[in-house]
C-alpha cells in the first residue's frame, strides 16, 4: 500500500447545535469531518440500512432527545417558493421576493429544519464567503421574517446562535 494515498472520515454525533460546535472544535483538525445529529443520519450519509426501532430508548438517547436544544422543525405543506415567479405562497396568499431573499428561502426550506451556517449561506446566497459582521445577512433575515408575518405565515427564520438559521415554528 505504499503510495497510495489514505483518507479518512470522522463521524462525529451531537444531538444539540452547542454539543456540535463543542464537537467540532475538539475534532476540527481532521482531514474530512462529518457532524451529524442522530445515528440515523449517519446511516443514512453512509448507505447503511436503519436498525429497528427497540421496543423502548436507551437512557443516553431519551436524556439527548429530552436536551435537545432544537427540536426538529418540518415547513408545512402550505409553505411554497416559487422560483419560476420568485414569490413567497402561504396558502393563498403570495409576496414578492428580492433575488437575496428567494435564495435564502430556498436554502432554509431544502432540508426542512436543517440549520444552515452563516459560512454555508453566504457561499449559497451571496456567491463568496462570509466575512465581517454578517449585516447583509441580518438584513435579508429581518425582510424575509417581515414578509412571512405579513402572509399569517406559521414559520419563521430562527437563529441559532454564533451559527446560523433554520425555519422554525412561530
Amino acid at each position: 500500500m505504499r503510495g497510495i494515498p489514505v483518507s479518512s472520515l470522522v463521524i462525529g454525533i451531537a444531538s444539540s447545535p452547542a454539543e456540535r460546535r463543542h464537537l467540532a472544535g475538539l475534532l476540527g483538525g481532521s482531514a474530512a469531518l462529518l457532524i451529524v445529529s442522530s445515528v440515523d443520519q449517519a446511516r443514512e450519509f453512509l448507505g447503511v440500512p436503519r436498525a429497528p426501532a427497540p421496543a423502548a430508548a436507551p437512557p443516553v438517547q431519551a436524556a439527548a432527545a429530552r436536551h435537545a436544544e432544537h427540536p426538529p422543525a418540518v415547513p408545512p405543506a402550505d409553505l411554497g417558493v416559487d422560483s419560476d415567479r420568485r414569490v413567497l405562497r402561504w396558502r393563498d396568499r403570495e409576496i414578492g421576493l428580492t433575488r437575496l431573499e428567494h435564495d435564502f428561502l430556498l436554502c432554509l426550506t431544502e432540508v426542512p429544519g436543517q440549520v444552515w451556517t452563516y459560512e454555508r449561506l453566504h457561499l449559497e446566497v451571496w456567491g463568496n464567503k462570509h466575512l465581517g459582521r454578517g449585516s447583509d445577512m441580518h438584513s435579508v433575515v429581518r425582510r424575509v421574517r417581515r414578509k412571512l408575518a405579513r402572509l399569517n405565515a406559521s414559520v419563521t427564520v430562527h437563529a441559532v446562535r454564533g451559527v446560523g438559521f433554520r425555519l422554525a415554528p412561530v
